[in-house]
């Protein structure tokens, strides 16, 4: 396969560069992103529509990936619970060579094709659950080996790749290919790649939550209290649904803990 990924930067002598000219390519390629990303919308239609299925039948989503990609998908699905208030362990995200590699690289641990089932097996995966692979590359084999075993148990499987006909697609059941062409810096796919991963896992999540009812009208009613900020915010959309003041609205929203609660305890 041709990796698009891989190919040379259209920039040349970078490191001659301005810092202003710099900048100006990279936000030039950044622009690319969005575009590269609406092509695939009827990709990531079809996965998130997949997804929520399984879910709402009392699945779970998965992420595995390496590298950049392995993190992306452990921000996303860390930031589940504080946003729509699910368990921690409704969307998981793992990365390979473990935790330790969200901060720092571990050798060789994306080249393990056997290891992402083995640590998918610590949250007992089963055929009511979701895998999605991220690969930029659509190639790294501990996503490729997690995905083909994942779809020989009857996990429903997809991906999110920034390249076209790869083993990481060929093992899923819904492959989202986003292809966003060079990076700036040659093969550096925490760039662009990155950006579009991350756009689709936002899309991805967020949709999902939404059919699953996490969301009323365009507010997150059901998130997690955890500081100052999210509890004014809390409290405005309570003083929004019940027309009341905000002292009042703070009182119920400390009282039922959710603005959810609040919400359909006290509308008339």
């Amino acid at each position: 396969m041709i990796r698009v990924t891989e190919q040379e930067s259209r920039y040349h002598n970078i490191d001659q560069m301005s810092v202003l000219e710099i900048l100006k390519g990279i936000n030039n390629e950044d622009k690319l992103v969005p575009l590269a990303v609406e092509q695939a919308l009827p990709q990531i239609e079809r996965l998130a529509d997949a997804v929520a299925k399984r879910m709402a039948a009392g699945g779970r989503l998965f992420y595995i990936g390496a590298g950049t990609s392995g993190r992306l998908g452990v921000v996303d699905a860390s930031e589940c619970p504080p946003t729509f208030g699910v368990p921690f362990d409704y969307v998981v995200g793992i990365i390979a060579g473990g935790d330790q590699a969200i901060r720092k690289a571990v050798e060789n641990a994306e080249d393990d094709t056997h290891q992402a089932w083995v640590d998918l097996q610590e949250y007992h995966i089963n055929s009511q659950d979701c895998l999605v692979g991220l690969a930029a590359s659509g190639t790294t084999p501990y996503v490729v080996g997690g995905l083909n075993t994942a779809r020989e148990h009857g996990v429903l499987t997809g991906c999110i790749v920034c390249n076209t006909g790869g083993p990481v697609a060929e093992a899923s059941d819904f492959p989202v290919e986003v292809v966003v062409g060079p990076e700036f810096l040659t093969g550096s796919t925490r760039m662009k790649s990155g950006t579009a991963q991350k756009l689709v896992l936002n899309m991805l999540s967020t949709t999902v939550m939404i059919r699953l009812g996490r969301v009323k009208g365009n507010k997150m009613v059901d998130m997690q209290l955890t500081n100052h900020k999210l509890v004014d915010r809390g409290t405005q959309m309570v003083m929004d649904e019940l027309n009341i003041d905000h002292d009042h609205a703070a009182d119920l929203l400390i009282r039922y803990g959710s603005v959810r609660k609040a919400v359909e305890a006290n509308h008339k």
